[in-house]
């Protein structure tokens, strides 16, 4: 029986698959809707125990698989390291410290609105980096998927899928027209490691400066391609560490008592 339900899981990660990339990318305005959102709402449907589909037990054991998926997705990321080592020697250090912003920035900004709001353990894994694929397997992987740290992360890995594209878009576009910023400084902001919030950040910007289009593409990518190489290693060995220390130094709490308390509050 026990078989026969993880075949279930499997037949209905096909199926929702199938159906998600047959719909395929669709686009409103800024808003970019990708088969990943398909698949999250069609997964969310056949959840619901009123339609009885799954089980309990069965959504519990389909969370095990999530760490073998995470494993081939770390292995497709440093699959794509290797070849763009290059750019890092070519990138200039002004591409290179601006990366900074995309990690540390979130834990400035972000922990302290995500305490004031009264996340606790979860703001670890929703502040301590953008949140992006690869992200989302640091945290998976240290702290597993049904961890406070898990759900933090997923949480904020489906608010980018669902209004990311959107946020880069209205953001880039109102920015671009105070004229603080110059474009090719806009441009290595567009490059968070997302290739739809790249895409969505970047039109408003061409749209305001055409003349620099050329270059606002170019270093758009390479910072992109720079978020995604440096993020694994910068997101494991320096943002999440200084994300665990300032949450512990903030709020005066262990992850042993945070756990201790929320098993305490479930009995």
């Amino acid at each position: 029986m026990q078989l026969l339900g993880n075949l279930r899981i499997h037949f209905l990660a096909l199926v929702l698959t199938v159906v998600a990339e047959f719909i395929g990318i669709k686009r409103l305005g800024p808003v970019v809707f990708l088969p990943l959102l398909y698949a999250l709402i069609l997964g969310l449907l056949i959840s619901i125990p009123k339609f009885k589909i799954l089980t309990i037990k069965q959504m519990e054991n389909s969370a095990d698989y999530i760490g073998i998926a995470v494993m081939i997705l770390m292995v497709k990321v440093g699959l794509g390291i290797g070849p763009n080592l290059g750019v890092l020697a070519s990138a200039g250090w002004a591409l290179l410290v601006q990366e900074l912003g995309h990690f540390l920035g979130t834990i400035i900004f972000g922990l302290p609105v995500a305490l004031l709001v009264g996340m606790r353990r979860e703001a670890v894994g929703a502040c301590y980096s953008v949140d992006r694929e690869p992200n989302v397997a640091i945290i998976i992987d240290k702290f597993g998927f049904s961890s406070p740290e898990g759900r933090g992360v997923m949480g904020m890995y489906i608010c980018g899928v669902l209004i990311g594209a959107m946020w880069s878009s209205v953001l880039a576009g109102l920015l671009s027209n105070t004229g603080w910023f110059h474009p090719l400084a806009l441009a290595m902001g567009a490059g968070v490691g997302s290739a739809s919030m790249m895409a969505a950040a970047t039109a408003p910007i061409v749209a305001v400066y055409p003349a620099y289009e050329q270059q606002i593409m170019a270093l758009a990518g390479a910072a992109n391609l720079l978020t995604t190489v440096l993020g694994v290693y910068f997101g494991l060995f320096i943002s999440l560490p200084i994300m665990e220390k300032s949450y512990n130094f903030f709020t005066g709490r262990t992850r042993e008592q945070d756990l201790a308390e929320e098993v305490a509050h479930h009995e």
